[in-house]
């Protein structure tokens, strides 16, 4: 099983440098731990300081080297031309290959100050995500439907293929990731058991589509603690909290040896790839979380 990791892109700070430092020391720190992956989200109009995709991760990709990268987008929110141009400068910048992932998006404020409507985010996704995929290589393309654009072309394409990976969770969303997607990235609020039950739908609809996919990812929000002591102290504090309305058994907190288990049992129920996301904003915390890391997926490639 491959480790990687999607930064946290949310700092309440008061020097807005400060949280982009943050991310940087992250991503640094990801890149020393021998992580497989690193991504970063997509979010729009919030209520707290939220570093945009684009050029934040052009800014990390100096701290990252030939592992895999990539950033998600809410197609539904984006025009697929201002999309691909964006990628091919990415793809360009990364020294590795570049993966794409992507989603629907939810949240009607966030749609509505967007211009977009969240009624036709299904139909406007998947004609974002095909045009995108042929602008990207090299075609000319023309859209009259949710996006209105005519004889679009990028010039600046990827140098190897772009992976494109579609994060789903209800059963039409995993059957469109199964048919349209290289690979899918299962939600982060689920349980093991959850987990085990989506991707067996995922794998049926694949063998349906005639597909085979190129990873099967799920997001884990983690803390990975020097000992169960200091994992316990953060996994009340964060619970106490309500995390993201996460329940207990979405996270994984706990020692090294604790999260490799848990990392396990993901690998054997099928998933090719965990993607860490820290529950902790504390960066002390979060620098060593991730420096442990590195035990894990030490483990993890030696079983």
């Amino acid at each position: 099983m491959k480790v990687g990791i999607s930064l946290t892109s949310a700092y309440n700070v008061k020097d807005p440098r400060d949280g982009a430092r943050w991310m940087i020391e992250r991503a640094h720190a990801a890149r020393a731990a021998g992580l497989d992956s690193l991504f970063i989200g997509d979010h729009h109009v919030t209520a707290y300081p939220y570093y945009q995709n684009t050029p934040m991760l052009g800014r990390l990709l100096a701290e990252w080297g030939t592992s895999p990268a990539g950033c998600l987008f809410l197609l539904p929110l984006w025009n697929p031309v201002l999309v691909a141009e964006q990628v091919g400068t990415l793809a360009s910048i990364a020294e590795g290959r570049f993966i794409f992932q992507c989603g629907l998006g939810d949240d009607e404020s966030q749609f509505n100050a967007m211009g977009a409507d969240i009624k036709h985010r299904t139909s406007a996704f998947e004609e974002s995500f095909m045009a995108v995929q042929r602008l990207l290589k090299g075609e000319t393309v023309s859209g009259d439907r949710r996006f209105k654009f005519r004889d679009a072309r990028v010039t600046l394409l990827p140098a190897e293929p772009v992976e494109y990976w579609i994060g789903a969770s209800a059963r039409p969303a995993i059957d469109r990731a199964a048919r349209l997607g290289d690979g899918w990235i299962a939600s982060p609020a689920i349980t093991l058991e959850e987990a085990r039950d989506q991707l067996a739908y995922y794998l049926e609809r694949c063998s349906a589509h005639g597909r085979k996919p190129t990873a099967i990812a799920i997001r884990r929000d983690i803390y990975v603690g020097e000992s169960e002591q200091d994992a316990e102290e953060i996994a009340k504090r964060v619970m106490d909290k309500g995390y993201r309305g996460f329940r207990r058994p979405a996270l994984v907190i706990g020692s090294v040896d604790s999260v490799i288990k848990e990392f396990r049992s993901y690998a054997d129920a099928g998933y090719t790839d965990v993607i860490v996301r820290h529950v902790t904003l504390d960066q002390t915390r979060a620098l060593g979380s991730t420096a442990r890391i590195a035990q894990v997926r030490q483990a993890l490639g030696e079983a």
